[in-house]
């Protein structure tokens, strides 16, 4: 056991809080909750949660900290919320999971459904219009470097080169990006077999899995088809809302940044709930605002069904990332350094770096390329290669746009 600096509780090597002094529900949530008000920049959050799990309130150790990192970034969903919900995980059993959870994502869900109501009663407006005339620009920007950076650190001989090329195509080609990703991971079984060897030196011994370690995500599990039941009893357009939801969460391996192809699909392409455009519009709207990009979900869920709409869409989209988080930490060092487990991993994310390369070429199809537009994104890709922030170049483009448009 060792004792936190400045803190009463002690500590396993696990990280987990080994006396009294864990902290309440309430201290979890507002703690997040504040965290969550500047949460701008997506994976770069997860160092001001470390900073402050870790250095000032020494809720779990630094090794801690770090193997939740890489659970976080193993299974689907956005990153920086993921490793919020660790935390609290640690800290304080499944409810602090949720609360963490909660308060790290509120403050970006009040904001987006403000600003869904206001985009809804406005957008028709001659400077809106103008606004989200550059922002589509700036939209097409962002997921073209989302693309070239994901696939910078993914893709390294032309084995991966290919694969992301062919689900691409198949994309572009008006493909279903979940086959994408199930048949790049049976290839991965396949094509990696020689460059990704299994680690057994690193696999830590581990106590044997316990049912009563899944108990927590068995509950969720429970919670969640009960209210997706009681959805198709009360209202089948919720209902419908909810499980696309669940579904693009379910696959959105590689961060928030997977889930826009994924999402894009199904609100664009399937349900024709919106067109491009409007999509487009809503990812500028969540890159506006703290938290995680899928909180586009948001803004598809108001605009579908209002307030009831938003509150389904948001919920969806994070519950299934919550499941499998708790339910991952228990079981993740058994699977992590297994060889079929790294190779199929390895295919699933290495298509994601096509599915947003495909995304971005529809988007870039979408907008009538005039000398300004032009003019525009390039200046977009130049601030984002020289890593300005994205919360900057968004209310650049909007300043823009408003001013000479």
């Amino acid at each position: 056991m060792t004792t936190s600096t400045g803190q009463d509780a002690q500590q396993t090597a696990s990280g987990q809080i080994a006396s009294a002094a864990a902290p309440s529900l309430i201290v979890l949530f507002l703690r997040f909750l504040r965290l969550g008000l500047t949460a701008f920049g997506g994976p770069a959050m997860v160092a001001y949660i470390r900073d402050m799990a870790v250095n000032k309130q020494g809720w779990l150790s630094q090794a801690s900290f770090q193997q939740g990192v890489g659970i976080c970034q193993s299974i689907p969903g956005a990153t920086a919320i993921q490793a919020a919900a660790y935390v609290g995980l640690r800290a304080g059993g499944a409810w602090g999971a949720i609360a963490a959870y909660v308060g790290f994502g509120m403050p970006a869900f009040v904001l987006m459904t403000v600003l869904s109501a206001l985009y809804q009663r406005s957008h028709d407006l001659a400077i809106v219009v103008s606004i989200f005339a550059g922002l589509q620009v700036i939209v097409v920007a962002m997921v073209a470097h989302a693309a070239y950076s994901f696939g910078r650190s993914i893709v390294h001989d032309w084995r991966d080169l290919g694969l992301g090329l062919a689900v691409a195509g198949f994309l572009f080609a008006g493909g279903n990006p979940l086959l994408a990703i199930g048949a790049a991971a049976l290839l991965g079984l396949a094509l990696f077999g020689r460059t990704i060897e299994p680690q057994e030196h690193q696999r830590p011994a581990g106590k044997p899995l316990a049912m009563a370690d899944l108990i927590p995500a068995l509950l969720l599990i429970a919670a969640l088809l009960a209210a997706l039941a009681l959805l198709f009893v009360v209202d089948r357009d919720l209902f419908a809302l909810a499980l696309m939801m669940v579904k693009v969460d379910c696959f959105a391996f590689g961060g928030g940044y997977a889930s826009v192809p994924l999402m894009f699909n199904e609100v664009v392409s399937v349900k024709q709930w919106m067109d491009s455009q409007t999509f487009m519009d809503g990812i500028a709207l969540g890159q506006a605002t703290p938290g995680p990009i899928v909180i586009t979900a948001t803004f598809v869920g108001y605009l579908h069904a209002g307030l009831p709409g938003a509150l389904t869409a948001t919920t969806a989209i994070f519950a299934p990332s919550l499941i499998m988080l708790t339910a991952a930490v228990p079981t993740f060092d058994r699977f992590q350094h297994k060889p079929l487990f790294q190779r199929a991993m390895h295919g699933a994310l290495v298509s994601f770096t096509g599915l947003l390369l495909s995304v971005a070429l529809r988007f870039a199809l979408a907008i009538p390329w005039e000398p300004w537009r032009i003019g525009l994104a390039a200046l977009a890709l130049v601030a984002l290669w020289r890593k300005v922030d994205l919360l900057w170049v968004v209310l650049a483009g909007t300043a823009i746009s408003a001013v000479l448009l």
